[in-house]
């Protein structure tokens, strides 16, 4: 009794593991219009996610640099008030207006490095996406799609025409993290050959 619940036991598995072989993978619903998600795409792809990490580290390099310049233009001032009543005036004036120089040139060096990593913020998010058409071309194609539009500029869609999700899964599994060789962290994956052709001709 108990070899022949065992045989029926492992007849069941057998039959389930050709009946899960014979499903098909979840394929791209066909759909002349795809919608996706930009800001989901880059925020929870490994390639956004490392992106994001570099923009953060720098802005937080940069906050910590205006701190410290902060504090040593504070401890300047202070000096400078303190010599005031043993320095005469026009000596006294000629220092402060120094100093005036100085921390407007300064100001302006760092204001400029807070634009230059606003603009670098643009353009790390445009690389990505650049990055990530070959996957969002894959998919259209697999559904048949002659548009693929930003879902929030959309009134009203099915969800089932949404392919965000699986463009994530695609770009992660085919970019990775996006980074260059030598860096330690994962290196681009090479994909289908019809996405690495259209690459090259880009």
């Amino acid at each position: 009794m108990i070899r022949l619940k065992s045989f029926k036991a492992a007849a069941l598995a057998a039959a389930f593991g050709v009946l899960a072989a014979a499903v098909p993978a979840q394929e791209v619903v066909k759909s002349p219009i795809l919608t996706v998600e930009a800001d989901r795409l880059f925020n929870e792809s490994l390639y956004g996610q490392r992106l994001t990490e570099e923009i953060e580290a720098a802005g937080s390099e940069i906050s910590a640099e205006n701190r410290q310049i902060e504090a040593a233009l504070t401890a300047e001032e202070k000096s400078l008030t303190e010599q005031r009543a043993n320095l005469p005036t026009a000596e006294f004036r000629k220092l402060a207006d120094a100093f005036d120089e100085k921390v407007q040139s300064i100001r302006q060096e760092q204001d400029a490095k807070g634009r230059a990593l606003a603009a670098r913020t643009e353009d790390v998010r445009r690389d990505f996406l650049e990055a990530a058409q070959p996957v969002l071309g894959e998919l259209m194609r697999e559904a048949g799609a002659a548009v693929l539009i930003e879902r929030r500029n959309v009134f009203l869609s099915a969800d089932a025409i949404d392919v965000t999700d699986e463009a994530i899964e695609r770009i992660n599994a085919r970019l990775g993290t996006g980074a260059a060789e030598g860096t330690g962290t994962n290196e681009p994956q090479t994909g289908t050959p019809e996405a690495d052709a259209e690459t090259d001709d880009r």
